[in-house]
């Protein structure tokens, strides 16, 4: 055990669970409008409360456990059986803490999907869906890429997860937003966030919070983790300046909003590749990030119709599926001879194999998540009524608002509902 790394990882646990809650729930819930913010932060809380103990129970050991067929970990530490505070997994951190630090990356997952339905998703069967998701997706997807499955053994790359986390989850809000259906057009056509301040201030909060996430994914605090972290702050900084550039030439003005989502977009696109690549390629990485994600927001969504409230596919499914393609083309065993060298260090086989990662946290993001929403609809319904989504999911379902000064009294509630009928 060495106490350098086991700092270094507390740290980057707590930072981990920090850009959860508050920063992801700030984010998010400042882009919504001011009817749902209570019930879009719930999402991102609760998701932190299920998740770490379905990861505890059986989560972790189906992620991590010894290898099945290449498809999925044993159950040998079901209920975190044999783990303690020694290091027999291996790492010069406790066996613990690593678990923990998994734990973290599962729940912020699941939190990133919420954004693809917010507003008119059930409470209850967001619920259901958080547990079943994380077991029969997240875990398996985990488990082929980190814990010794077929596309670990295989030679695919993800370093902090642009397949695990990233695609899987975007991809996954995208099927939701399908199968749950679009938000009632007048709340559609008239969104517009309520608080750019709360955005901006979860915004930077990720980004914080992704050094723990990149950085920690070194497993110690030595100069692997330094390239994550210099490599995680260039990728932001150019992916937040071509955001802006591209705004500025197509809008004529350029925006907050836009400016912080280009910036988590470039930090979406360097998560698989940021312990593999050199400094100059996370800047080009970063930088093409922003039109990619740009146009895939304000024209693919455009010509597709789908309703992703948030834009979680647009920044996280597409943004990681340019940092896994990316990771294939940049990687370089000159910074990371634990990595492999990528297409422009003439190993053009390992771009197929990340094209393989790809194909695969799709397939599985796609089926899984129609599967487990169907499953659950027959119990359940999936989304709030037509009256609910437009009083708002803080007051019909939590009763609760974010401001005391606009949280309408029960005699009011009519009054409320005649009034958004008639617009």
């Amino acid at each position: 055990m060495d106490t350098g790394d086991t700092t270094w990882m507390l740290v980057s646990t707590a930072v981990v669970l920090f850009m959860h809650v508050p920063g992801l729930a700030l984010f998010y819930g400042g882009l919504v409008s001011e009817r749902n913010v209570i019930s879009t932060m719930m999402h991102s809380f609760v998701s932190l409360l299920i998740v770490t103990i379905v990861w505890v129970l059986w989560g972790y050991t189906l992620a991590f456990g010894t290898d099945t067929a290449g498809l999925i970990g044993s159950f040998e530490f079901l209920g975190l059986k044999g783990i303690g505070t020694g290091t027999t997994l291996g790492f010069t951190i406790p066996d613990l803490l690593f678990v923990i630090f998994q734990g973290a990356f599962a729940a912020i997952t699941v939190a990133i999907i919420s954004g693809g339905i917010a507003g008119r998703i059930s409470f209850t069967a967001w619920t259901w869906f958080t547990v079943l998701w994380v077991t029969l997706v997240y875990a398996p997807m985990a488990h082929w890429v980190w814990g010794g499955g077929w596309l670990f053994e295989m030679g695919e790359l993800d370093f902090a997860g642009g397949t695990v986390v990233h695609i899987l989850s975007g991809v996954s809000a995208l099927v939701a937003a399908i199968v749950i259906g679009p938000r009632d057009e007048k709340l559609k056509n008239g969104h517009a966030p309520h608080n750019i301040v709360f955005f901006l201030i979860g915004a930077a909060t990720l980004w914080f919070g992704w050094y723990g996430f990149n950085g920690g994914s070194a497993l110690g605090s030595g100069g692997l983790a330094a390239l994550s972290f210099a490599t995680t702050t260039v990728a932001a900084a150019t992916g937040g300046f071509g955001w802006l550039m591209i705004e500025w030439f197509i809008r004529k003005r350029p925006t907050l909003v836009g400016a912080a989502t280009g910036a988590i977009g470039g930090l979406v696109a360097i998560t698989p590749a940021t312990g593999f690549v050199t400094i100059p390629s996370a800047l080009l990485i970063g930088l093409l990030s922003a039109p990619i994600c740009y146009f895939g927001i304000n024209f693919v969504k455009v010509r597709f119709k789908y309703d992703d409230t948030l834009d979680a596919f647009g920044v996280h499914g597409i943004g990681g599926i340019w940092g896994a393609i990316a990771t294939g083309i940049f990687a370089t065993k000159s910074v990371n001879e634990a990595g492999n060298n990528g297409l422009l260090y003439g190993n053009p086989e390992q771009l197929l194999h990340q094209f393989v990662g790809v194909g695969a946290a799709i397939l599985l993001a796609t089926v899984g998540t129609f599967v487990i929403l169907k499953v659950i609809g027959l119990f359940t319904p999936l989304r709030v009524s037509k009256e609910e989504e437009l009083l708002g999911l803080d007051l019909s379902f939590h009763e609760e608002f974010a401001y005391n000064s606009t949280t309408p009294t029960a005699a009011s509630i009519s009054s409320i509902n005649a009034k958004q009928d008639a617009l």
